[in-house]
């Protein structure tokens, strides 16, 4: 499989196995109706860990625009290859959401309230404080990409992780941090899918919090920038 096609898919599965976990758990009349936390990041881990050992072998399973910038500033990746897999992903993000909404459309119209809408597709501040927001994305960003880079080979990147150990570490990340900000630590699993809750016709949906968009999406970034760093210094 081309790379760029296997970093389409990948993040596209990924996104719409994480936001249907999270749509199935939030709204009206469905079975999985107050799940709860834990089954959120349960789904999310599963997805991640579907989206890896799916494209690995093709892509090296990047899916994530923070762990493709990471893995460039460490030397693991060619920068001229930044630009497309980070298009890719993105484009895959935005796929995957408008699965979800194809999946559960007659729920999100089951459903009255605009955050709940949108939190299927996007991520949102449980208490709304930018320095602490984004100090949540880039610390939660941080320890998933120093976590990657630490299990990855130096030759092939990500194409040589075991897809287990980074679905361990997305189920960490979120029952230890995500009760801040829901962990977006994916700049692609946020920005996508907010533009596709922008575009797709869901009656009663409030705004997409564009205000709040920048911090998923530079939190990530400056977490797995950091992260790289420290790296290469150890």
């Amino acid at each position: 499989m081309n790379p760029l096609l296997g970093e389409f898919i990948g993040t596209t599965l990924v996104v719409l196995l994480g936001n249907g976990v999270v749509a199935n758990v939030i709204l009206n009349k469905t079975k999985g109706n107050g799940g709860g936390l834990i089954v959120i990041t349960v789904g999310w881990a599963m997805a991640v860990f579907v989206g890896v050992f799916t494209v690995a072998a093709s892509s090296g399973a990047h899916l994530n625009p923070a762990v493709t910038v990471a893995l460039a500033v460490a030397g693991k990746f060619p920068w001229a290859n930044v630009p497309g897999y980070v298009l890719m992903q993105m484009l895959g993000g935005m796929t995957g959401a408008f699965l979800v909404w194809l999946i559960y459309r007659n729920h999100l119209e089951q459903t009255a309230d605009g955050d709940t809408k949108l939190a299927v597709f996007c991520t949102g501040p449980a208490i709304r404080n930018t320095f602490s927001n984004l100090t949540s994305e880039v610390i939660g960003t941080f320890v998933l990409v120093y976590g990657v880079l630490s299990m990855a080979s130096p030759k092939f990147g990500l194409g040589a992780l075991n897809a287990l150990p980074v679905a361990l570490l997305v189920m960490s990340i979120g029952v230890s941090l995500g009760g801040t900000t829901g962990y977006a630590i994916n700049p692609a699993r946020d920005l996508g899918p907010r533009l596709m809750h922008a575009i797709l016709p869901i009656s009663g949906k409030r705004d997409s919090d564009w205000g709040y968009a920048y911090v998923p999406v530079l939190g990530s970034i400056l977490g797995g920038v950091l992260a790289a760093v420290l790296y290469s210094l150890g």
